[in-house]
């Protein structure tokens, strides 16, 4: 497989390095699409920090997050005793000698089955916050970056985790400036939750990590020698979206057709909205919105998607909410809470739905 290189995100970067380069005030929701390559701008970004920044990955994309237990084991990277017999205390000392990004909050393990054992929220937060000043008093400026965040949903814990998460991420930023806090997301449902959020007017900000333009998808295509006729063949049929992309790339150099390629993978999108749409029909379905079911109608949703026949994206109003919020959570729609706009996912996703409901 051919190894495909990081490719001009320079707004998107230095949108981050100016919100890096500030005192930390707000937290920052990265967003986008599915697959827009959010995490791999987060990821590429921290490889390429100063040594002015220490950053604390913590990456919930595919765990499964149902109780405490699980929650404080995705939160700290666990040091045994070995490494530590090197560090004779470990607050100070950490400081100069743990590596430039961690995925998770370093803990030593005495200290992390003790928070298991005691199960209190609040002497978790006290530890990171702690963990994060000493890093801040060394001159290090911490960067705490939350991938997925959406994972935990609606997980109490003495109340609704995200709403602790979010007032300790307050306190992080707008009153100690203690830290950065970037919360990574392609869940537009949970950006929505965090939009109407009361509790966080004035204490946000907003980066949207969207599908290459069409610039920067032929630029990208360039570098990997595609013709001008495969170029144009990738942007009808895939637009921007990098995954989609890198996955014609990768077919390419191993000898495949492109327009065989693209045939498939739209043969393979258009069958899966069809599936959705007749298990609707033919089986039903429901919305769980807190604690009320709502009954999702087959009309509805093919009411919502022949909008996009002759439109690449409509406003929010003009959708009923419960269409809206099903099409969004199958991944068929992208709704932007900024915007109030909502679209396909991606420019296949728009193709096949003009198939499906043509």
């Amino acid at each position: 497989m051919k190894r495909i290189e990081f490719h001009d995100r320079k707004q998107e970067t230095k949108e981050i390095i100016d919100i890096l380069d500030a005192e930390p005030s707000l937290i920052t929701f990265i967003y986008g699409p599915i697959n827009s390559g959010k995490t791999a701008l987060v990821t590429h970004l921290i490889d390429h920090l100063s040594e002015d920044y220490k950053v604390f990955y913590i990456n919930l994309r595919g765990r499964f997050i149902s109780n405490y237990d699980d929650f404080i084991k995705v939160l700290f990277d666990v040091e045994h005793v070995a490494r530590y017999e090197r560090i004779k205390e470990f607050l100070k000392p950490v400081a100069a000698v743990l590596p430039e990004s961690y995925n998770g909050i370093p803990i030593p393990k005495d200290t992390f089955l003790k928070l298991f054992k005691e199960k209190e929220i609040e002497d978790v937060f006290v530890y990171i916050e702690t963990v994060l000043r000493v890093f801040y008093e060394s001159g290090r400026v911490p960067v705490l970056v939350i991938d997925e965040l959406q994972v935990i949903g609606d997980m109490k814990i003495d109340g609704h985790l995200i709403y602790k998460l979010f007032n300790f991420f307050v306190r992080l930023t707008k009153e100690l400036h203690l830290a950065h806090v970037f919360v990574v997301t392609s869940d537009s449902l949970f950006l929505e939750q965090v939009y109407s959020e009361a509790m966080l007017s004035g204490r946000r900000e907003y980066l949207r990590v969207d599908d290459f333009g069409y610039e920067q998808t032929m630029a990208f295509l360039d570098g990997y020698g595609w013709g001008e006729q495969e170029k144009e063949i990738a942007w009808h049929n895939a637009g921007g979206k990098p995954v989609s992309l890198v996955k014609l790339i990768n077919a390419k150099a191993s000898g495949k057709n492109i327009e065989d390629v693209v045939s498939s993978m739209f043969t393979l999108r258009t069958g899966e909205i069809e599936t959705r749409l007749k298990i609707v029909k033919e089986l039903g379905d429901e919305l769980v919105i807190g604690d009320k079911h709502f009954d999702v109608h087959h009309g509805k949703l093919v009411s919502v998607l022949e909008m996009f026949i002759s439109r690449d994206e409509v406003g929010a109003d003009e959708i009923d909410e419960i269409s809206k919020r099903y099409l969004v959570k199958e991944n068929i729609l992208f709704a932007d809470p900024l915007t109030k706009m909502i679209k396909p996912q991606s420019q296949l996703d728009l193709l096949a739905i003009r198939d499906v409901v043509a």
